[in-house]
């Protein structure tokens, strides 16, 4: 049994985690309060960008085009977008099995890693960490998705990737994060409904006109896919920002709850050692009485 020394040092100690917990809550309440508005106030960009692409594509009819069909390659790169710190729940194992859980090949996957966890935990499992951009989670900037999207293209137009992939975690509320895997490259049409070649197929208006291009079709690819892929590599960092503060706040409420309950029973605890303990002392003092008495 434990004594009452024990029960104290415990009960301090808690208390001490139970400080920090509350802490980390304050501070990851602020910071999803300012992710949380950026993340929304973007997102009806980003999401217009995507159906703006698709929609111009499927009312192109049949395109010739390298970012519309696989490389030879059967590599995959997958840009994972992951947090820096843990105490977030399960938020980075939730990304290390979406990618495992993909249905891709471990050996044919390229992991472009942003934010440590991620990096790790996918390493551990015997991912391919070709490129690691943690330190751009901290302070995500449009230029940070620029520079990966030019990375990437650049290994897609040589052959050295045939497909590419964004594993990231969407936001949806406060408790509620959302893990999503998409394919950006080549150019899903049948994701937005269509079949490839301008098909009408469900949920298509037919009174969609053929897009033209100028110059040509080819020029305008190459200038609009790369901001295509730009915009939506960095809404998924805003995405994934104020998912891991949404994520570690609900972690850290619920720790400090769990910490004030250990804390109640640990009180009852020792509360009730004490009594017993000066029980036991009155019964010893009562019994010496009794024997001098005697």
């Amino acid at each position: 049994m434990a004594t009452m020394r024990d029960i104290k040092r415990r009960k301090a100690s808690i208390e001490s985690t139970e400080q920090i917990t509350k802490a980390m809550k304050l501070v990851a309440t602020v910071k999803l309060q300012k992710s949380r508005t950026r993340a929304e106030n973007s997102r009806l960009y980003f999401n217009m960008m995507y159906r703006t692409i698709q929609e111009m594509l499927k009312k192109s009819g049949g395109i010739e085009h390298k970012y519309l069909k696989a490389g030879d390659s059967p590599k995959k790169a997958v840009v994972v977008i992951s947090s820096n710190r843990g105490l977030a729940g399960g938020y980075n194992a939730n990304m290390v099995r979406l990618v495992t859980g993909s249905g891709i090949p471990a050996e044919d996957v390229k992991i472009f890693a942003v934010g440590k966890k991620g990096r790790d935990g996918l390493s551990r499992k015997g991912y391919e960490i070709t490129k690691d951009y943690s330190e751009v989670i901290n302070e995500p900037l449009y230029s940070d998705a620029m520079q990966i999207t030019s990375e990437l293209l650049k290994l897609f137009e040589n052959n050295e990737i045939g497909e590419i992939y964004l594993a990231y975690t969407a936001f949806k509320n406060t408790v509620s994060q959302v893990p999503t895997f998409m394919k950006l490259l080549p150019v899903d049409l049948n994701a937005a409904g269509l079949k490839d070649g301008g098909e009408e197929t469900e949920g298509l208006k037919p009174d969609l006109l053929l897009m033209n291009y100028e110059p040509d079709e080819s020029e305008v690819l190459d200038a609009i896919i790369p901001k295509y892929l730009s915009s939506l590599i960095y809404g998924a960092f805003l995405e994934a920002v104020a998912s891991e503060n949404g994520a570690r706040m609900t972690a850290m409420d619920s720790a400090t709850n769990n910490a004030e309950e250990m804390i109640a029973k640990l009180s009852l605890q020792y509360n009730r050692a004490r009594q017993g303990s000066i029980t036991q002392e009155l019964t010893e003092i009562i019994a010496g009485a009794n024997a001098i008495e005697g």
